[in-house]
């Protein structure tokens, strides 16, 4: 396949070209090509063969590429893991997609029974293996990667993305985004998931340009890597953005060498968007995807008109529909179920049929997220349908306040989940995070609202926050704060 075989490729066609960096290692197309060889031999001689499935138990760096694309042309599949997961929950990963091998930084595993192949093992800059395997031919329904989902319930659960998936979207976000050779990626969010693989690391490389890996995120160093490394573009979540749009006012940067900057995961408030556009003179580009459509299905036009509120047109060989409780396609305008189809769809989640069955339904993803078609054709999201509050007969949306709530300056991050209530059945309560120095409060911000929204569609309780929870993948955690006691109770 065309992605899977990228390391020799490239290194025929450019060897000297840079490729793959991070803090310690920085490989050109050959050393990259030579460094795939070698961990390929390594994990050869430690069992892996087609077919098997290798586990990446590493943080951002460049070894887990370098392993991911070994696995590949040893016909294996890998599914990456979390570093920072309990030893349980790496121990469920690992075994419920039946790896038998794990790349950990020291070589040491957390799971019994399993081989742990270490970052030197690899043998990266080392010399060349005397019997390097060769490629196995790879077919589009082979599988790639296991990705598994956050698990906002229940274990999380393995979604099955082969090469063809691969193939598609990476060709898919290089027509979009209208990658070149020029394009260089600073990758920011986690390897573990499908955004970071994808969209920040193999969409580049596909397009003959290079990828910077950065450890883990901090605002107020986050600059100094942009400016060192020259990126054109990086993906981030919602709450980096508001990091970085929060620093102060004297932190100045160059971004001169960002073309565009996207951000996924989960809805960015418009006053977000365009405060950070305003302030760092960069095009963000608003997207929706999920880990089960391999990364993205909409992203607005870096050419063209971008819309605020939305995230977007339908990607290049993707279509989505916005259908009704009955399935049925529903008119431009009306918000429903977004169903999702293309080449880019899993091929279902691992051992789990009864999930697939109801995911996948004549070949759309059902996705329970509720959106509608503007008159331009833009996606708008509604909301998560297992988000939306039912207060006394009446549908909230909880993005619809939160949108409400983001027009204060103020804050620094909102998020609207449902308190039960004996009578109406669900009331929406509002937790939020002040930027420094804020004088709003919960009873001035309730005020606020009131001249904005229905009464019905008004918080009854706010709650201030140091921090909004985040789950694995910097989304903002609904089902924790729904945990928190004065929401359950």
């Amino acid at each position: 396949m065309i992605t899977a075989s990228l390391p020799a490729t490239r290194a025929a066609e450019a060897p000297d070209a840079p490729a793959l960096r991070d803090d310690r290692l920085e490989l050109d197309n050959a050393q990259l090509d030579a460094a795939v060889t070698a961990a390929a031999a390594k994990l050869r001689d430690v069992g892996v063969q087609q077919g098997d499935v290798v586990a990446l138990l590493l943080p951002n760096r460049a070894e887990l590429i370098v392993a991911l694309f070994a696995s590949w042309r040893l016909g294996a599949a890998v599914t990456p893991i979390n570093s920072v997961l309990a030893p349980a929950e790496v121990a469920h990963q690992f075994n419920d997609a039946g790896a038998k091998v794990m790349v950990t930084v020291d070589g040491t595993t957390p799971v019994d029974g399993a081989i742990g192949v270490s970052c030197a093992d690899l043998g990266i800059g080392g010399p060349a293996p005397a019997d390097p395997p060769p490629a196995v031919e790879l077919a589009p329904r082979d599988l790639a990667t296991l990705i598994y989902t956050a698990g906002t319930t229940g274990k999380p659960k393995g979604v099955m993305i082969d090469h063809g998936n691969i193939d598609a979207m990476t060709e898919s976000f290089i027509e979009h985004l209208s990658m070149t050779a020029d394009d260089h990626s600073l990758l920011v969010l986690p390897l573990f998931h499908a955004n970071g693989v994808v969209l920040g690391t193999l969409t580049p490389l596909r397009a003959g340009g290079q990828a910077t890996i950065m450890g883990r995120f901090k605002a107020d160093t986050f600059f100094d890597a942009v400016e060192k490394h020259r990126p054109t573009y990086f993906s981030a979540v919602p709450a980096i953005y508001a990091m970085l749009t929060a620093l102060p006012e004297e932190v100045k940067p160059d971004t001169s060498s960002l073309r565009l900057v996207v951000c996924g995961a989960a809805p960015m408030p418009a006053e977000l968007i365009g405060k950070f556009e305003e302030r760092y003179g960069v095009v963000l580009v608003e997207g929706y995807g999920l880990s089960e459509t391999t990364t993205a299905s909409a992203i607005n036009p870096v050419e063209g008109p971008r819309k605020a509120g939305t995230v977007g047109t339908v990607l290049p060989g993707q279509q989505i529909k916005i259908a009704g409780e009955d399935g049925e396609e529903l008119p431009q305008g009306e918000a429903g179920e977004v169903l999702i189809k293309g080449p880019v769809i899993m091929q279902g989640y691992l051992n789990k049929p009864e999930d697939t069955a109801k995911t996948l339904v004549d070949g759309w993803l059902h996705t329970g997220d509720v959106g509608k078609f503007d008159e331009d054709g833009y996606l708008v999201l509604v909301d998560r349908v297992k988000d939306m509050i039912i207060r006394g007969g009446e549908n909230i949306y909880p993005k619809e306040i939160e949108a409400a709530i983001y027009e204060n300056p103020d804050i620094f991050e909102a998020a609207v989940v449902a308190r039960p209530h004996e009578v109406l059945g669900e009331n929406p309560m509002a937790y939020i995070a002040l930027n420094e120095g804020a004088t709003t409060t919960p009873e001035s911000l309730l005020e606020e609202l009131g001249g904005k929204l229905a009464k019905y569609k008004l918080p009854v309780a706010i709650v201030v926050l140091d921090e909004i929870p985040k789950n694995p993948v910097g989304k903002i955690d609904k089902p924790t704060l729904r945990k928190r006691p004065e929401t359950a109770g």
